[in-house]
């Protein structure tokens, strides 16, 4: 194997091989009657790549504009068309949620609820080995808020839902595998 030269190679006009590989010369073929019809109109060369065109006169790079470059890409909607929201570092999956949050707090300070928490995890599923001997994971379900109502002393598992998120698969599943395992009916608001 020959050692390759560093690059940018620089070829001596006139040669025609290096190596193995033929040098194309830079002369272009002339042009038929239909592309020169076409030049004649347009002010355009024919067989010219798009990196070989003219600079556009009109493009806002010139001119101060704003460039492709500097635009951010659009970002996708979420799913449920949902806009998270933070509020003193807590970080929530909905405004929704955000204000049921604030209606809580108001409660808890008003004494109807208590031992308010939020984003609570319950395993649904233990973690279990395989008979091939790899790990399946454990399921869990997190609620959005956990409570104890105080005129009732019962523990209230709360999850903000909209109309289409209850309809979820998977959420329907878990709500169903909490009242299983658990005996907690899950609070839908």
């Amino acid at each position: 194997m020959t050692k390759r030269a560093p690059w940018p190679m620089v070829v001596p006009s006139g040669t025609t091989i290096v190596g193995t590989a033929r040098v194309r010369d830079d002369a272009r073929p002339a042009m038929t009657t239909a592309q020169r019809r076409i030049y004649e109109l347009t002010g355009n060369p024919p067989q010219t790549s798009a990196l070989d065109d003219p600079p556009d006169p009109f493009e806002p790079s010139q001119h101060g504009g704003i460039t492709t470059a500097h635009i951010a890409p659009a970002k996708r909607p979420a799913k449920y068309r949902n806009t998270r929201c933070e509020h003193n570092g807590i970080k929530f999956d909905s405004q929704k949620e955000r204000s049921r949050w604030f209606h809580l707090i108001q409660l808890q300070v008003a004494g109807a609820i208590c031992d308010l928490q939020l984003q609570v995890s319950f395993v649904l599923t233990e973690r279990r080995q395989r008979d091939d001997g790899t790990w399946e994971r454990a399921s869990k379900y997190v609620a959005d808020f956990v409570y104890v109502d105080v005129a009732s002393g019962k523990q209230v598992v709360e999850d903000v839902k909209s109309t289409a998120t209850r309809k979820n698969r998977t959420y329907i599943q878990k709500r169903k595998q909490m009242l299983d395992k658990h005996g907690i009916t899950v609070k839908e608001i």
